[in-house]
């Protein structure tokens, strides 16, 4: 699977024309994302039939409030009334570790809907307890994610490869869906340890910018590259 990340309606375009599987919505991706604006999401779905992941976050921190998680719920409301299928979201507490009450709230306020745990593994003040964390909200009968999306490690998966090579390989109860400074090095050792989802971003825009717009070519490689690793 082939997740990308689209800002607009032509990155939307972009992704559909060049195979990818999925897109994710997000703003303000400088903070590593945020909830985007339903009307962008109205656009972007108008613009592509594939199936959108709006992220919800409401500041550029990985902890969340009360107020904020009754904000994020009608956003929720908002996104998916505007055509998003699923959602894009975690959070952490007070102690560095997995808000699960946060999580799990925002969880049943968008079932039955999807949603990818984002992020937060990797920021985590104990990264490996977060991913038991992780592991054990996919066990709970429906509002489990469907994946995790991680790069093993805060500065991206060139760092964090073994971590997720790792993680991967022990088949845990929640795929992973790899991104955060993906690159095509990555795939094939990460598709032999069991990884077969991946999100890509800067990759599939020239000269690997978010400035720039998201390339059907470039996808079209990736969408390739993919389904060569994977045999999918």
């Amino acid at each position: 699977m082939l997740e990308v990340l689209a800002l607009t309606p032509d990155d939307a375009r972009a992704a559909q024309d060049g195979g990818a599987d999925r897109i994710e919505v997000a703003a303000d991706l400088v903070t590593g994302g945020l909830t985007p604006d339903p009307d962008v999401v109205a656009r972007i779905r108008d613009a592509t039939a594939l199936p959108i992941r709006a992220v919800l976050r409401a500041n550029a921190g990985l902890r969340t409030s009360p107020a904020e998680l009754d904000r994020l719920r009608r956003a929720a409301a908002s996104l998916a009334a505007a055509g998003a299928d699923g959602f894009a979201f975690g959070f952490l507490g007070a102690d560095g570790l997995v808000d699960v009450p946060a999580v799990t709230a925002l969880a049943a306020a968008v079932a039955p809907r999807p949603w990818t745990f984002h992020r937060v593994v990797d920021h985590a003040a104990d990264p490996a307890r977060a991913w038991e964390q992780a592991c054990a909200l996919a066990r709970l009968p429906g509002t489990a994610p469907d994946a995790v999306r991680t790069a093993g490690s805060p500065r991206g998966v060139d760092a964090g490869l073994p971590v997720l090579a790792r993680r991967a390989a022990e088949r845990p109860a929640v795929p992973v869906l790899a991104g955060g400074g993906l690159r095509r090095r990555h795939v094939a050792a990460l598709a032999a340890a069991g990884v077969a989802a991946f999100h890509a971003g800067t990759a599939v825009r020239r000269d690997g910018s978010l400035d720039a717009p998201a390339d059907a070519a470039l996808v079209a490689e990736w969408r390739a590259l993919v389904r060569a690793a994977t045999g999918g």
